[in-house]
């Protein structure tokens, strides 16, 4: 029993300046390892993301602000600009001599079943967009990080630890502060049942998002079983082709494009200011998932969780300078409890396994 005892190695105990030595020095060996080609792209990559996104939020919001009421042509012009894509991938087809991926039964039907859950996520988000200020509908969509990695560890079998466990108990508390708060921010013209209806709605997106995100990355790794930068390209154009081929349908049966000429007619700033705002927005939604595709093959889902924590402020401050959203307290300190989720998500995400650790100890 005591020569076991004497055996059995010394508990590892945290040391933060290791922890910030290890992240430094694998950061630099991470650098030298790629050409100068792939960080020019990833850092133009990083951007798309921090400001795409961000002005597609600010826009749809701008859209209801301004006149517009229907939930079916924001939603559709989330998903119109999937062409923009396309201009990116042909080239690499002409010039690169690259063959598209063929159709099979299953990557057909994995295609059709995210681009439906894509149309009736960005629906989701359109009732938030109505009903809730920038700021906040900002602020809750971050729960859809919490959700990632919930899906991520159901069905992709993603590593789950502590910290990230304490993420997401985290990023909850802060949406729960922002439900207790509603009246501060809540718009004069919006009810509390509208308020409440696009705080449900932004939260159940938000948990969608988180699923799509894990179905996503299951096709990829299962059914294409490549890492090239194409084919994640090609998934991007035939999702978003199929949640507009949805979405279009909605339209049609809505019969909301009869409603865009009245509808531009009744909007603030007249007819080309409602046309600009719904081509910006595809324009950048298209750019902020492109963006974010290309972080995630570029880099890592870590990356892409860093990214998504630093929009958070970014879309919040921009819509109280921009658009004179309130800012209480509650909501301030949702962000930095949010902030604080992030952190431990992406601590829990960048530290190594007992697995890990475990390779390392005996090499």
């Amino acid at each position: 029993m005591d020569e076991t005892t004497e055996q059995r190695p010394p508990a590892a105990s945290f040391s933060y300046s290791n922890w910030v030595s290890n992240v430094k020095k694998s950061t630099k060996e991470a650098y030298e390892s790629k050409p100068h080609s792939h960080w020019i792209l990833l850092t133009l990559s990083c951007t798309s993301m921090l400001t795409a996104f961000p002005a597609s939020s600010l826009l749809s919001r701008l859209y209801f602000s301004n006149g517009g009421q229907s939930k079916w042509i924001i939603s559709w012009v989330a998903v119109a600009g999937w062409p923009i894509t396309c201009l990116i991938l042909l080239p690499l087809y002409i010039f690169r001599k690259i063959k598209p991926t063929p159709l099979n039964a299953k990557l057909l039907l994995s295609y059709t079943l995210l681009g439906f859950l894509s149309a009736a996520d960005n629906l989701m988000y359109a009732y938030a967009y109505a009903y809730l200020p920038a700021s906040t509908s900002s602020l809750l969509a971050s729960s859809s990080l919490a959700f990632s990695a919930l899906f991520g560890y159901l069905i992709v079998k993603n590593p789950m630890n502590a910290s990230v466990i304490n993420s997401i108990v985290i990023i909850t508390g802060a949406m729960a502060i922002i439900a207790l708060d509603s009246s501060s921010d809540r718009y004069d013209y919006v009810t509390n049942r509208q308020y409440f209806a696009g705080f449900f709605w932004d939260i159940m997106g938000s948990a969608l998002h988180g699923l799509i995100f894990a179905l996503s990355e299951l096709v990829f790794v299962k059914l294409l079983g490549r890492r090239f930068f194409h084919v994640a390209l090609e998934q991007q154009v035939m999702v978003s082709l199929v949640a507009f081929a949805f979405t279009t349908l909605g339209m049609v049966v809505s019969r909301d494009f009869q409603g865009m000429a009245r509808e531009a007619k009744s909007f603030e700033g007249g007819e080309s200011r409602y046309v600009q705002v719904l081509v910006w927005s595809a324009v950048t939604f298209q750019l902020g998932v492109l963006g974010a595709t290309a972080v995630l093959f570029l880099a890592s889902t870590v990356m892409a969780g860093v990214l998504n924590a630093v929009r958070v402020p970014i879309t919040s401050i921009a819509a109280v300078i921009l658009m004179h959203d309130p800012m209480s307290g509650f909501k301030i300190l949702s962000l930095i409890l949010t902030f604080w989720g992030f952190s431990s998500y992406i601590y829990g995400s960048s530290s190594p396994t007992p697995s890990t650790q475990a390779a390392s100890s005996s090499s």
